[in-house]
């Protein structure tokens, strides 16, 4: 029997990338790095930031390597720029096929006994409902050009506990669901939504917090792999999600973080002629 090959090919596919710029120069965030792969599998890309010169260095960056992107710069948790985004991608390019819902922060310190509740507030806007308004504007546009996919980004933080940002936390753990309540909800339309939740990669948001070397290799060596993971790594995982490759894959999380949330790293020891853990 012929198995038709899985296509990583996205030419002639229009995709959108929120936080798609990156800070510090020098260290590329997931935005970018997914916004990179997307334009060269062939796809147009929409970038968005709410930094001017960081999404236009990503744009120009993309376009000046063969690629076509679009940046856009403004506020996701705006409607009205939401709604702006969809129709600038399909004026631009014809059509709305792919959606990566990248835009994060991580929130003020604090439980719930102490964290301040106008940056809740600010954490839960930006996190979970900013996600919703772009995906309220690109899935018509998606049902109109006959499916779509739709990837959010949520965090390994999200599918444990013992985070020190009680917003951060919740936020990531409601993508996680608010992923399966979409693919439920939109899959007869032809839409696959998914989510992907990285562990301790070394990305720009990650940069700009001043992380020492130190820091890095404590982190790193929390992993089962022993390896510190990069942008690069979350944003293969996200493209094939994103493309025809998955095209049978909807509602599911994908933690892309070395083994972190399977469970603690374990050392086999050795006794006589059998293997046991400790």
């Amino acid at each position: 029997m012929t198995e038709p090959p899985m296509s990583t090919d996205l030419t002639g596919l229009t995709a959108t990338v929120t936080g798609a710029g990156s800070a510090p120069a020098d260290v590329v965030g997931n935005g970018r790095a997914v916004a990179t792969l997307l334009a060269r599998r062939g796809a147009n890309v929409v970038a968005v930031d709410r930094d001017a010169s960081r999404v236009e260095d990503t744009a120009s960056y993309l376009n000046e390597s063969g690629g076509s992107c679009l940046p856009l710069v403004g506020d996701v948790t705006d409607d009205a720029f939401c709604r702006e985004i969809s129709e600038r991608a399909v004026a631009e390019y014809g059509a709305v096929n792919m959606l990566f819902n990248n835009v994060g922060v991580g929130g003020p310190q604090g439980t719930v006994v102490n964290v301040d509740l106008e940056k809740w507030r600010r954490t839960l806007d930006v996190n979970v409902t900013s996600m919703l308004l772009t995906s309220r504007y690109a899935i018509p546009k998606m049902v109109a050009a006959g499916g779509g996919a739709i990837v959010n980004m949520s965090s390994a933080a999200g599918l444990v506990g013992g985070h020190a940002h009680i917003a951060y936390a919740v936020t990531k753990g409601a993508i996680v669901n608010m992923t399966r309540a979409m693919a439920a909800q939109h899959g007869a339309d032809g839409i696959r939504v998914n989510c992907v939740a990285p562990g301790m990669a070394y990305t720009a948001m990650v940069a700009s917090q001043n992380m020492t070397t130190e820091m890095r290799e404590a982190r790193r060596q929390r992993s089962m792999l022993q390896t510190e993971g990069t942008p690069w790594d979350v944003a293969e995982t996200v493209v094939f999600l994103l493309s025809p490759a998955a095209k049978w894959t909807t509602g599911v999380t994908v933690p892309v973080d070395a083994g972190r949330t399977a469970g603690e790293r374990s050392n086999p020891v050795f006794v006589f002629d059998k293997e046991i853990s400790s």
